[in-house]
């Protein structure tokens, strides 16, 4: 009864360390999973900088294209700040807005200077439009009176009034930027300006802006050049390309400015895919799914182990209990007989000479038998604990199992077994005497054991 309660404790305890190991590789799951959502929640969150970084740099790139395109402006028409337009028949031609030793008239493709097709003035009270440099064609000249007169539909001004306008001609794009003159009275004169390549125009400041402006904050670019952070393309609202930086750098973070009744001019600005490590703070978090991944597969493997070497250990456990059952009932017996017969010797029983040494032989038999007993409980203690050692010693085999036999037959006599020797003289071998005693007693001991009733074993 106690074996059965301490093998149900037992039991017990290994259910509790099963459970303890199964609820360990769960947590371990579950610190995997928190740990790969707070890496990609970390990551999400950087991307989301990079792409606002990015967005940053397109708005900074537009209003920065609004001021160039514009002080250009203001600086190409400023002589119309000269004009006297009390009278109108004094005002000058459109030449005067011609800079000094400009060619007026080239093509963009072509002249990578100035990009002016033409100037122009229109009288506003008679309707007459003055073309200085090369004619555009009836219809670009339609279209100018056209846009001009639209214009006309405003509320008056006085002074100077500068209006850029971005217009699609014969398969161009092109900027036509022109000032309104008005007198005194603010009624308004005439019209001075001139029509130029959109591309020619306004790509050389745009080109200026990624040399001198910072499109993302200097604290963090440590004033690094634009084109070795990001790359951007300006286009009309035709969609034609009005510049593209070099190099052109692919990347998920981008920000955009697009087209719209007040925009002219949309761009797309990309930032660098190594720039991360510039922008973000320890730059952008790698992946660590492969590290958590492992991390929990070595878990579990150790998991797996020791619930391998604990099913191990129960089994050791088993078949100690198992082992310690059946030396117990092996004991009981011999030591039965030898307190029955050492009684009956003690109160004088027997009746003759021979019943008495029987009843001898008998003790000496199971005292044999019990010290064979004893001394596998030891061999196994000491195997147990690792404590068994071999010492080899050059030794004749003949003699050395006559002695086992002759102390193994007491055993095999009582269990009704012949022990037969077979012996071969002469034949010597390096073995340990003991160990190899022990070995041939089991051997015996398991042929009597598991042999039939009044059989023979034969060494």
């Amino acid at each position: 009864m106690p074996l059965f309660r301490r093998d149900g404790r037992t039991r017990s305890r290994a259910t509790l360390l099963v459970t303890l190991l199964l609820l360990t590789v769960a947590l371990a799951g579950v610190l995997t999973w928190q740990a790969y959502d707070a890496a990609r929640s970390h990551r999400a969150t950087a991307e989301r900088v990079l792409t606002d970084y990015a967005s940053f740099a397109s708005w900074r790139l537009h209003e920065a294209g609004k001021m160039e395109m514009g002080g250009m402006m203001d600086r190409a028409l400023s002589p119309l700040i000269l004009i006297d337009t009390r009278s109108a028949h004094a005002l000058p031609g459109p030449e005067l807005l011609v800079p000094t030793g400009s060619k007026v008239g080239t093509k963009c493709a072509h002249a990578p200077g100035d990009p002016t097709r033409y100037y122009f003035r229109a009288n506003l009270q008679t309707g007459v439009v003055d073309i200085t440099g090369p004619p555009p064609p009836p219809g670009v000249l339609a279209s100018l009176a056209d846009t001009i007169a639209a214009w006309k539909m405003w509320e008056s001004w006085d002074g100077l009034n500068i209006v850029p306008f971005f217009r699609e001609v014969e398969g161009d794009s092109r900027l036509l930027m022109y000032g309104v003159k008005s007198d005194g009275a603010g009624k308004r004169v005439a019209a001075y300006g001139f029509e130029a390549c959109l591309s020619g125009f306004g790509a050389p400041r745009f080109k200026a802006i990624m040399k001198n402006w910072h499109l993302l904050p200097p604290a963090l670019t440590k004033k690094l050049p634009n084109e070795s952070l990001l790359s951007v393309v300006v286009s009309d609202s035709f969609g034609r390309i009005v510049y593209k930086s070099k190099p052109q750098y692919t990347s998920r973070y981008e920000g955009k400015i697009v087209p719209s009744s007040r925009v002219f001019l949309s761009n797309r600005v990309t930032l660098r895919p190594d720039a991360a490590e510039k922008l973000v703070i320890g730059g952008l978090p790698r992946s660590r799914l492969p590290l958590l991944l492992g991390l929990l597969t070595l878990t579990t493997v150790l998991v797996g182990a020791a619930l391998v070497q604990l099913r191990r250990e129960h089994e050791l456990a088993r078949l100690r209990s198992d082992f310690v059952s059946s030396v117990s009932h092996e004991l009981r017996t011999p030591l039965a007989q030898i307190r029955m017969f050492a009684e009956t010797l003690r109160l004088g029983r027997v009746r003759s000479e021979e019943e008495r040494r029987r009843s001898l032989d008998i003790i000496d038999q199971e005292a044999r038998r019990l010290t064979h007993l004893v001394e596998n409980v030891l061999h196994f203690s000491r195997s147990e604990r690792q404590q068994t050692h071999i010492s080899r010693e050059i030794s004749a085999l003949a003699p050395e199992v006559a002695r086992v036999l002759e102390l193994f037959a007491p055993i095999a006599t009582a269990r009704g077994v012949t022990v037969r020797e077979d012996l071969e003289e002469g034949i010597v071998a390096p073995v340990d005497r003991e160990a190899l005693r022990q070995m041939l007693i089991n051997l015996l001991d398991n042929a009597v054991k598991y042999g039939p009733q009044g059989g023979i074993v034969t060494v």
